[in-house]
């Protein structure tokens, strides 16, 4: 089995951002993937470098085209180690051999026939670098640029991208995985259901040198488009003549692309057309993803909010950079960015969820074993048993989802296991269980099902987080070239009596710091910190008595619960405090509505009403969170409805 994973290659117009990180992890992310399963894996990633815009930002910049390529592609090879990104080819369309393999293609079309000279005016987007058509219009601008494009009338070369019409609309029907997700594959189908137009392939060298030379007319360059495609073919040794490399025969039928929406007609009309003229089997899939918003804005120069991937991983560490836009961004749909998401999420998921459950079982196991992992149980209970299972298909699950580049519901399903095994020490007791000596047995069974199901959880995680995930395998003493496929993996990785030990917490918690001028934002761990906290601190941090007399706290029985639509977090309430009111509860991933109903909780009665996911509440429902789990607040004996609690 192979796979051949592609990002587009980018355009060295701008310095790498949010956007290309996402794309480049995404893709990085999935061939570590393809190597747990065994496959054969080429990850390939580039610059694109030819063009109007290289051109006239180079000028602007004192480089010639050539320098300001240079400096550019540098900083995107120079980043991508910083995010733990591993490709095995970097390709740039400054390449001699990448520029031999375009000319060799033009000249092979133009013999065919499928190229051809012609008058052309159209409306040209300096942006976009290529025509547009009345219809992408939207109250005459581009979309994307949102400017009116130039009506530019030349003469030039063509590609009968229109003869490909039908066959690329049969193609993408009787394929139903060509292009994902499905809302992308019914835009291109949208957009082929009218008369497809040509494809102008040159531009005059008296408007543009800054291009490979047109093999059969020199006075013309290769439109930058028609270039850069052809760089997941020149990259991995295809020759136009037929006499192609062997990466090119063992990956091509494999091959997927993964691409931001921006670009999905290049890739999924101009390039399968391309390849139909060239004889070349069409990319086996073409995955397309959203994009990245800035506290709910539009990335854009113009306003400073770019957000460069070196920051991130200087404030919050490579692995959380990576979970966090992985676990963000349901692919294929837009997302937000913002500080407070990604402080949220290590806090949350990866100090609270992941990083409790793995510094709780390491202490456990230095305390109670003596630091090394104990005997394999030789039973199973129940508690075990479910774990167990739930161990197993967990990894089912994170194929299925990483197959299907749902990679949000993978990282899911992990962090489902986690919250388990958290849930397994509190129902297990061991503290309990280390008190009593004739327990002992119990004690090391309930230890080595926490440690194996931590070597289980390091699996996924070294295509997510593989710092994160070696730091596991170490600790655990197990191998770090893990695979996710090959059989059971309950209890076939732990070495019985080898130490075990974990040297520093996964994940400090981050707290909030603003600069004095109100702009840019810190992050810092609690446990690193060592400001000192002052008196005058602590005390500025307590609460009076009359303060406290302001929440107005009320026992309350929960007479009905129903889901709300379109939420997995919340819970509609009834309750009776005395009076009937509604409250719109957090718990829905802890608590089943059938779960709560006739059970008394404590209640904030005179909270404002807010409205949630439509429901306007009134109240909220006090609750306590530990090992990810929550455990509403009660009374240790049943009273009326209302009663107040002091």
């Amino acid at each position: 089995m192979n796979t051949y994973i592609t990002t587009p290659i980018f355009y060295v117009n701008a310095e790498p951002h949010l956007g290309h990180a996402y794309t480049t992890i995404i893709a990085d992310t999935y061939s570590r993937f393809s190597k747990l399963c065994g496959k054969n894996v080429r990850f390939q990633t580039g610059t694109d470098e030819h063009g109007d815009k290289i051109d006239e930002a180079a000028q602007k910049s004192g480089y010639t085209p050539k320098e300001y390529a240079d400096r550019i592609s540098g900083m995107f090879r120079d980043t991508w180690p910083g995010l733990s990104i591993e490709y095995d080819n970097f390709i740039r369309t400054t390449d001699e051999n990448h520029k031999a393999v375009v000319r060799g293609v033009l000249q092979k079309l133009y013999d065919k026939g499928d190229i051809f000279f012609s008058d052309y005016t159209g409306l040209y987007c300096q942006g976009c670098e290529r025509f547009l058509t009345d219809k992408e219009l939207v109250d005459g601008l581009c979309p994307d640029h949102l400017k009116a494009p130039e009506e530019i009338k030349e003469k030039n070369y063509f590609f009968k991208m229109s003869k490909y019409q039908q066959w690329l609309i049969d193609h993408i029907k009787s394929h139903p995985d060509f292009i994902s997700p499905v809302g992308y594959k019914n835009e291109v189908l949208s957009f082929l259901s009218e008369p497809l137009a040509d494809l102008c392939i040159s531009r005059p060298v008296s408007r543009l040198t800054w291009g490979i030379p047109l093999p059969f007319d020199e006075t013309f360059v290769t439109y930058v488009w028609f270039d850069a495609l052809i760089n997941y073919l020149s990259g991995l040794g295809y020759s136009p003549s037929g006499d192609h490399g062997p990466d090119f025969t063992t990956f091509w039928p494999d091959a997927e692309h993964i691409v931001a929406k921006d670009i999905l007609k290049p890739h999924a009309i101009f390039w399968p057309t391309m390849l139909k003229a060239m004889d070349v089997l069409p990319y086996k899939k073409l995955h397309v993803h959203g994009y990245w918003n800035v506290n709910e804005t539009k990335m854009s120069k113009s306003i400073g909010n770019v957000i460069r991937p070196q920051q991130l991983v200087d404030d919050f560490g490579v692995d959380t950079v990576r979970y966090f836009l992985l676990r963000e961004m349901s692919f294929g749909v837009d997302a937000s960015f913002s500080t407070d998401a990604i402080v949220a999420r290590q806090n949350s998921d990866l100090a609270n969820d992941l990083g409790n459950l793995v510094s709780r079982t390491m202490a456990m196991v230095k305390k109670f074993t003596g630091g090394k992992i104990p005997p394999k149980p030789q039973k199973v209970e129940d508690l075990d048993q479910k774990l167990i299972e739930a161990a197993e298909s967990m990894l089912d699950d994170f194929i299925d989802s990483m197959e299907a580049f749902l990679f949000h519901r993978a990282i899911q399903s992990v962090w489902e296991l986690i919250g388990l095994a958290n849930k397994y020490i509190v129902e297990n007791e061991p503290w309990a269980l280390a008190k009593d000596p004739a327990k002992r047995g119990r004690l090391e069974e309930v230890i080595y099902n926490l440690l194996e199901v931590l070597r289980i959880i390091s699996l996924p995680l070294h295509a997510i987080m593989p710092q994160t995930a070696a730091k596991m395998a170490h600790a655990l003493n197990v191998e770090s070239n893990p695979h996710l496929t090959g059989g059971p993996v309950w209890s076939t990785g732990l070495q019985v009596g080898s130490e075990v030990s974990l040297q520093e917490a996964l994940f400090p918690r981050l707290e909030m710091k603003k600069d004095t001028d109100g702009g840019a934002v810190q992050q810092a761990s609690k446990s690193k910190s060592k400001k000192k906290i002052s008196d005058t601190d602590k005390t500025d941090s307590l609460m009076s008595f009359e303060q406290f007399k302001q929440f107005d706290l009320r026992v309350a029985t929960i007479s009905a619960a129903e889901r709300i639509a379109k939420s997995e977090r919340l819970l509609k309430l009834t309750v009776m405090a005395p009076e009937e009111r509604t409250i719109v509860a957090g718990i829905a991933e802890h608590y089943a509505p059938e779960d709560v109903v006739g059970k008394q909780v404590i209640i904030v009665a005179n909270l404002k009403p807010a409205k949630l996911m439509g429901v306007e509440s009134h109240g909220m429902v006090l609750a306590a969170k530990d090992s990810g789990k929550l455990f509403l607040s009660t009374v240790s004996a049943p009273v009326a409805p209302g009663t107040k609690v002091s």
